[in-house]
């Protein structure tokens, strides 16, 4: 009975270490990355590529001329959705001086229209179903943070499996 136990524990605790690293279909059999594995392609600095999306409503979205946070996540993940969360809790959400552009990886509209609504989101939300956006600029690991500057160059990046992750980049607007 203790052996048993025991195995169900490591079992867990092995599903858990896998957070949000790879897709859902994939998480329970992962191994757990450790954090030096995560690699972000932009650096501090370093001009985000793209200056535009085509939401999920079919609307183009223009980076504009003031501070962006980018967020990329999966609905399945639940530290995507503790940040979306916290997001949502904090003043910044709607505040007019921040952009904010969630995209999710490995997504589709009619997925993210139904997170859209159960989340009461008024942020734009971008379909990634390829990863091509995701694969840009980051190699593991979601959700991933990117604070831009007015003329999209990267702030500072965070690795949102991080519980504070999201706080630190909103203490530097």
């Amino acid at each position: 009975m203790q052996m048993k136990k025991t195995r169900i524990t490591l079992i867990l605790c092995s599903f858990l270490a896998t957070a949000c690293s790879s897709n859902g279909a994939k998480q329970a059999t992962a191994p757990a990355l450790p954090q030096n594995d995560y690699v972000t392609f932009i650096k501090p600095g370093e001009s985000f590529k793209h200056s535009q999306f085509t939401d999920i409503e079919n609307y183009i979205v223009q980076l504009k001329n003031k501070k962006k946070l980018i967020i990329l996540f999966a609905t399945w993940c639940a530290d995507s959705q503790r940040t979306i969360e916290q997001l949502q809790a904090s003043p910044w959400v709607n505040n007019s001086e921040l952009q904010i552009i969630a995209i999710g990886r490995e997504e589709n509209s009619a997925s993210l229209a139904q997170f859209k609504r159960d989340y009461h989101l008024n942020y734009p939300l971008i379909s990634d179903e390829s990863r091509t956006i995701y694969n840009t600029y980051a190699n593991k690991g979601i959700p991933r943070l990117l604070l831009l500057d007015e003329d999209n160059r990267l702030i500072q990046e965070e690795n949102g499996e991080d519980v504070y992750a999201l706080e630190r980049l909103l203490n530097l607007l």
